[in-house]
């Protein structure tokens, strides 16, 4: 168990303690990743683009690489090459990286399919388009049973991973059933039929995070 603890771990790609250096932020930096990320967008080599514009590879790779400032002649000529504005250069420089925070109680209760008298989704925060690329929906989801409650199968694009917080419940994924008591997690591929099966001690109330491809 601790050495697959131990694999999964060594299988992470990223370190979340570590911090960017700070010259990954300035201007120089914003707009060599934006003119790579738009060139590879449109399949285009250095090589390439360095014929359309007659801006040297190597001036090409220094620019892309946050080593030189280019002027906005050169701007200019990169933008008329890619056929996009000139400010797309600029966009991850000034773009603010969201944040939200809710207080207790300030949570949204949300209709989704399986929203019911026993079944409440509360939505715990939404950041919108980002750059990550990423879409993450954080739910609160309270089961307070019913006698005669049969609970919808879920299936859905993205990962989802579950925290138990109070109670107990046999959750379903597939063919597998899995308890899920106070402190366990699960996390699984959400194409696959999954739900609640039987509540096996109420109310039960777990924290769902889906994440999945933004469109």
């Amino acid at each position: 168990m601790a050495a697959s603890r131990r694999a999964a771990a060594g299988a992470l790609k990223q370190n979340p303690h570590q911090l960017r250096d700070s010259g990954e932020r300035n201007l120089e930096s914003a707009i060599g990743r934006a003119l790579r990320a738009v060139r590879q967008q449109q399949g285009m080599t250095v090589v390439e683009l360095s014929g359309r514009t007659g801006i040297s590879i190597g001036m090409l790779s220094k620019i892309e690489n946050g080593i030189t400032s280019p002027s906005l002649t050169t701007l200019q000529t990169l933008s008329h090459a890619l056929s996009v504005p000139i400010t797309t250069f600029f966009k991850s420089y000034e773009e603010r990286r969201e944040v939200q925070h809710l207080k207790a109680g300030q949570h949204v209760e949300v209709e989704r399919r399986g929203t019911r008298a026993h079944y409440q989704y509360h939505l715990l925060g939404h950041i919108g388009a980002n750059n990550s690329g990423v879409v993450v929906e954080p739910y609160l989801i309270v089961l307070t049973g019913g006698d005669d409650d049969v609970f919808p199968t879920f299936q859905h694009d993205g990962i989802e991973l579950l925290y138990m917080l109070e109670g107990k419940v046999e959750y379903r994924h597939g063919d597998q059933t899995f308890l899920l008591e106070p402190g366990d997690s699960l996390i699984f591929d959400a194409d696959e039929r999954h739900g609640p099966g039987e509540l096996i001690s109420l109310p039960v109330r777990y924290l769902s995070i889906i994440c999945y491809p933004q469109a």
